[in-house]
């Protein structure tokens, strides 16, 4: 019970693997329903392609979102608020609230290190990144958790090694790494649409689903990510709904652990 709340937090980030200003209205943007072909240059190579799909990946310094979130594990529901702030390829930040915009829980991820803070039992946890890899595969890194939350594609799976096909106006990419079998879906514009990967021996499967487009300060992003994780017994689902989108905005990154917190574990 007293790592109860710890939990869900990890998981919610290792799901992506899981205090914004004041911003601009979200406008949803209608996607090309047939492919551009100045987008997807119309060299016959797979480097060329492969680079004409990281051109349309979202470029930023720092992001700063808002999002609804529901949280079902093993079919218990908790609906949440998350605010996320990014530096990129640097820091994650996430402040979590509940009913009545009251702060349970605060979590800060870097390429090295998670630390989250239960705000409602004054406990804290402090762990290595790879804590992450007990939710799960190995390959899952900072970059795929920062790429998750901006509609990006995982860098590791644009590389020459894929088989690249297409499927009427779509882009599919399908490939292999360290023992996970990827799928990649692009929409006409390039954008992705659809993650999926599993690792078989590990009864590992991560499947995540990016719709409803929108743009913010120049950049489109899904405004709807959902996420299905399974991991052995535990089946998770996640579903964010981001409210507030910035990007390269001067941001803040609190986080520190009062000396009254105790350690989870």
């Amino acid at each position: 019970m007293r790592k109860n709340i710890l939990n869900k937090v990890a998981v919610i980030i290792c799901l992506f693997g899981l205090m914004a200003c004041k911003s601009k209205k979200l406008v949803v943007v209608n996607r090309p329903a047939v492919a551009d072909s100045a987008a997807i240059n119309k060299a016959n190579t797979l480097r060329s392609k492969l680079a004409a799909i990281k051109s349309q990946q979202v470029t930023f310094n720092t992001f700063s979102g808002k999002a609804k979130a529901k949280l079902d594990i093993n079919g218990k529901s908790n609906d949440v608020t998350l605010n996320i702030r990014i530096n990129r390829d640097q820091k994650i930040w996430i402040s979590i609230t509940a009913i009545a915009g009251i702060e349970v829980a605060r979590a800060q991820i870097t390429p090295d290190s998670l630390q989250v803070l239960n705000r409602l039992q004054s406990l804290y946890l402090n762990k290595p990144f790879s804590y992450i890899h007990s939710f799960t595969g190995k390959q899952v890194n900072f970059k795929t958790i920062q790429s998750l939350l901006v509609g990006n594609a995982i860098p590791e799976l644009l590389n020459e090694d894929v088989d690249l096909t297409t499927e009427g106006n779509n882009t599919v990419i399908n490939g292999n790494l360290q023992a996970v079998v990827f799928k990649l879906l692009l929409g006409a514009d390039l954008k992705v649409t659809q993650t999926s990967l599993s690792n078989t021996a590990a009864r590992q499967a991560l499947q995540v689903t990016n719709n409803v487009f929108i743009q913010a300060d120049n950049r489109i992003i899904p405004s709807q990510i959902d996420i299905s994780s399974t991991a052995g017994d535990k089946k998770i689902q996640a579903n964010l709904r981001y409210t507030r989108a910035e990007f390269d905005q001067p941001l803040d990154y609190p986080f520190s652990i009062p000396k009254s917190y105790e350690p989870a574990n």
